[in-house]
């Protein structure tokens, strides 16, 4: 019985001897046609020749674009991401935690000194409170993803602190001399309440930052949640050496180390407010190390101040007077604590900015 033959095998064996005719009768044409192909798909301008093709480097074609596209997207890469951005809210808890627990220990032992004259002032401790339960909790919590409570609170402290600056600057404005060295020195510390209303606002930030999606950037009011964040770190950092320094000037810096307050803080506030408005890798490096300094120097203030305290007349066998006479033991972890919120800024501006 005869095999019969299909019509496209015959065309395709056709096709085939066809093609091997022209690539022997006529090669330089075949390697046109294979150049002219291959700069189609690679965008190879049409004067560039076959052998100067390879060493053109051109636009990325639209297959890299899917597959960077694609491995953006992985499970892998939005798990990291994922990661990433709830590691940056722990942090941010971490300096909430800290920044509310120094104003909580802070105004307790000021207005206790104070006797508590004004009833509101039992308000900043009951904030406080609040405000480092919540931050203690998120730290703890592992969902990525926001918390309706601690929301709250942290917008309760950010208005408390708010209400505060207006009753520490009444206070300071009602004495004889209104604005004067000597108000500023020993009646209410104008800049204190600033520190429960950094401790809310980085608090709402770790909210924020931990609510984004892993296909989306982090945000803040639509701005960029590691610039914001680092903006809002240097101003708080400029604001807490601000007060360190009027406090230090009237001890007379009679320790030298009285000094490291108000020079090492300042740097970092420097480079950080640099990194938010132009962000590089050398800016962001130097910003790092001067932020973990500030960070031990939160912690090592708070060994300065025990030796402060010692000095003062029955050192701590007298502790009951002398912890209200000072220097303040919660004052100086503040630093530690917006230290932190700035590593957790330049994490965030180090993942998004391709300079960084």
């Amino acid at each position: 019985m005869k095999r019969i033959v299909p019509a496209n095998d015959i065309t395709m064996n056709g096709a085939l001897l066809a093609a091997v005719a022209l690539t022997l009768l006529r090669p330089r044409h075949v390697s046109g046609i294979r150049a002219s192909l291959l700069s189609q798909q690679t965008n190879t301008p049409a004067n560039v020749t076959s052998e100067q093709a390879p060493l053109w480097r051109g636009p990325p074609t639209r297959r890299r674009s899917i597959v960077r596209r694609a491995a953006r997207y992985s499970p892998a890469e939005l798990r990291r991401r994922r990661e990433l951005t709830r590691a940056a809210g722990q942090r941010l808890n971490d300096s909430a935690a800290l920044l509310s627990f120094s104003v909580l220990a802070d105004s307790a032992l000021e207005h206790y000194r104070g006797s508590f004259q004004n009833r509101t002032m039992y308000a900043p401790l009951a904030v406080a409170a609040l405000a480092l339960g919540a931050s203690l909790f998120g730290r703890l919590d592992t969902r990525a993803s926001k918390h309706v409570g601690r929301d709250a609170i942290y917008a309760l402290a950010g208005l408390t602190g708010i209400a505060g600056l207006g009753f520490h600057a009444y206070n300071i404005l009602k004495r004889p001399g209104r604005l004067s060295w000597l108000n500023l020195f020993y009646a209410a510390p104008i800049v204190a309440p600033v520190a429960l209303v950094l401790s809310g606002l980085l608090g709402r930030g770790a909210e924020k930052v931990r609510d984004t999606s892993p296909y989306e950037e982090a945000s803040i009011i639509r701005l960029p949640a590691g610039r914001t964040l680092a903006a809002v770190t240097a101003a708080g950092l400029a604001g807490t050496v601000g007060e360190a320094g009027l406090l230090h000037f009237r001890g007379a810096y009679h320790n030298p180390a009285m000094v490291l307050p108000v020079t090492v803080p300042p740097i970092a506030s420097i480079l950080l407010g640099t990194a938010a408005l132009w962000p590089s890798r050398t800016i962001c490096r130097f910003s790092r190390m001067w932020l973990w300094l500030t960070a031990a120097l939160g912690f090592g203030g708070v060994g300065f101040h025990a030796y402060g305290i010692s000095r003062n007349m029955g050192g701590w066998r007298n502790w009951s007077q002398n912890i209200l006479n000072g220097p303040p033991l919660p004052a100086p972890p503040s630093f530690t604590g917006l230290a932190l919120a700035g590593l957790a800024a330049l994490s965030l501006i180090e993942e998004i900015d391709p300079h960084a």
